[in-house]
């Protein structure tokens, strides 16, 4: 048993639809752009191949938590997305069996730092700071692929205070599940316990102290986050 100098961390995981058992979190991967509407809306060719960033496991919160507004931003933003979680590991992953490495899918919020990314991108500097912060990766409970299936359609929404902001349809992604997986496993070796978030639809936008996000997949669940106010 190893004997640590500090106390070890508890264990980043995500809720289990119908179970009492949680998804242990390793990593998170996201993609960008992976909408052509959303691609548009910030000005970039839809045809772009997928890229990735990532959150650190310990960003997942659950659906129902009260999230404190970030700080260093006054532009938070919202950016609804299926989850997949690997279940599977693997490298350079054929796009044919790509899915054999998905355990379940769920549904997350990209929280972003819009204002923070924005300065990055006019400096070249990484994203990290807009992205990978605090509670920026809340995540509804997963449900087993099995009983799911594999997604390659059905709606996708987010409203703030009841009103629709994002709603789209999977169809819509530009690189559906199977190429997200492999083109990721070509960089990575994937492992179970990872997450990706598969890309947010057109509609994003800010969110303030007090707004409620609620979000979904159809056949796949719902999320509900509030957004408190600052610490």
């Amino acid at each position: 048993m190893t004997d640590f100098v500090l106390p070890s961390p508890a264990i980043a995981s995500v809720a289990v639809a119908g179970s009492s058992q949680r998804f242990a979190v390793r990593r998170i991967f996201c993609v960008g752009r992976n909408y052509a509407a959303h691609a548009r809306e910030f000005g970039n060719d839809e045809r772009d191949p997928p890229f990735f960033f990532t959150k650190p496991a310990d960003a997942v919160v659950d659906s129902g938590t009260a999230i404190p507004y970030p700080p260093l931003t006054a532009n938070l933003h919202h950016e609804i997305e299926l989850v997949a979680a690997i279940g599977k590991p693997g490298f350079r992953i054929a796009r044919d069996k790509a899915l054999d490495h998905v355990w379940g899918y769920g549904v997350g919020i990209d929280l972003t730092r819009r204002d923070l990314q924005d300065e990055a991108k006019k400096a070249a500097r990484p994203w990290d700071w807009s992205k990978a912060f605090d509670r920026s990766a809340p995540c509804g409970p997963l449900i087993p692929a099995a009983k799911s299936s594999h997604p390659q359609k059905g709606r996708i929404w987010l409203a703030v205070n009841g009103q629709v902001r994002q709603d789209a349809d999977l169809a819509e992604l530009i690189w559906p599940i199977s190429d997200i997986v492999s083109i990721c496993s070509e960089a990575v070796e994937l492992e179970p316990g990872d997450l990706i978030f598969t890309g947010t639809p057109a509609g994003v936008g800010a969110v303030r102290a007090g707004d409620t996000m609620t979000g979904g997949v159809d056949g796949i669940g719902t999320i509900e986050i509030t957004i408190g106010q600052p610490k």
